[in-house]
């Protein structure tokens, strides 16, 4: 195994051997078999093909799927490669195919076909260029110390060969340059990724604790009593929020653990405040509370009735200190209040932020046989 740097491009060669198939003097050579390189990056896959003479090539086009009897579609016209394809080669000899800004989907093998202007002239070549392609991530595991967090840069599918140096990332900044692990006391504030050192522009996304939490709630118009009322928690986190906890008036629900939380029959004694949590191996953010309320419902003495349904609830007079992440006065629950809010407008709804794996190891078979056609 070859581990090969050029330029920005990180490419680990499998079995670098030059494979020729071919008969009657017909012919496709690929420099490499098998290709392993990160997402966002280029490759090149070397190639050369030979043909009788008395022939005079009419097509060229590399192709990855090919069923019995239907001609192989030509990736140039697939739109999932549009802006992305070099053809480096010509209608003589060369092939060499270059393809950039390389995605996960990209995994495939890829073979070459060209055809000529005689009747039998149609061939492509065996075994191809077997390309994969992965992305970096970072994975936090709590270490042997409390405080402290794991954090280990790994692929999310091909593993990468020769033990690569990874430099780390600290809010975008440079850390430190070691191996694929690293451990922090995080601040919840910070932010870490991680890249192959060398390759810095192919760097992994950044983990970071839930931001942005927020609670939206269906249905946005009149809530009616008796009414199915469904609640949902939204936050910005990587990795995804794997936890979420529901709070009525301060207190945690028996039951409410999911992403949504649903009230079948929305009754006065649901009146209130709601608020979630969301949890990640980061850390955690708490929502804004969100105060609910069925209209014509009496709020206190002077018997002043709502003729609107929810909004995010003020700060209260007592209870649980704020999210030091929040803004200054915005309160994470609420218990008590002084005065009754006044309650013109729907709450709005607050659009959630999904951020986006796996280890396998690479099994590359060569692949045998050539396709000369009649």
């Amino acid at each position: 195994m070859v581990l090969r740097t050029a330029g920005s491009v990180l490419v680990v060669f499998l079995w670098s051997v030059t494979v020729v198939l071919g008969q009657y003097g017909w012919s496709v050579t690929y420099t490499t078999q098998s290709i392993c390189t990160l997402k966002g990056s280029s490759v090149e896959m070397s190639c050369s093909y030979k043909y009788p003479s008395g022939h005079k090539v009419t097509s060229t086009f590399w192709f990855t799927k090919m069923k019995t009897g239907v001609e192989p579609e030509d990736i140039g016209q697939d739109p999932e490669y549009a802006g992305r394809l070099e053809y480096h080669g010509d209608k003589k000899k060369d092939c060499t195919l270059r393809i950039t800004d390389l995605r996960e989907r990209d995994s495939a093998t890829y073979k070459f076909r060209f055809t000529t202007d005689q009747t039998e002239g149609r061939y492509y070549g065996d075994p191809g260029v077997t390309l994969s392609v992965t992305a970096l991530q970072v994975k936090v595991t709590p270490s042997h110390w409390s405080q402290w967090k794991k954090l280990t840069c790994k692929t999310t599918s091909y593993p990468l060969t020769g033990n690569p140096t990874y430099t780390w990332y600290k809010n975008g900044q440079v850390v430190t340059v070691k191996t694929s692990t690293y451990s922090v006391i995080p601040n919840d504030k910070d932010s870490y990724s991680c890249a192959v050192k060398g390759h810095e522009d192919l760097h992994s996304p950044a983990v970071y604790k839930p931001k942005n939490t927020s609670v939206s709630v269906s249905p946005s118009g009149e809530i009616v009593e008796g009414s199915s009322v469904t609640l949902t928690c939204s936050s910005d986190a990587n990795p995804p929020v794997d936890k979420y906890t529901w709070y009525f008036q301060n207190e945690t629900f028996l039951n409410g653990f999911g992403q949504i939380y649903n009230i079948s029959k929305f009754k006065s004694k649901d009146n209130g405040h709601y608020h979630c949590e969301a949890q990640n191996g980061r850390g955690s953010r708490n929502s804004t509370a969100l105060m609910i309320i069925l209209p014509g419902v009496s709020s206190h003495s002077g018997h002043t009735h709502f003729s609107h349904h929810c909004r995010p609830a003020p700060s209260p007079t007592r209870g649980p200190s704020p999210d030091p992440d929040l803004d200054p006065g915005t309160a994470t629950t609420a218990t008590t209040m002084s005065t009754p809010p006044i309650i013109t407008a729907p709450t709005v709804a607050i659009a959630a932020a999904k951020p986006p794996a796996m280890n396998s190891e690479l099994l590359l078979h060569p692949q045998t046989g050539s396709g000369k056609e009649g």
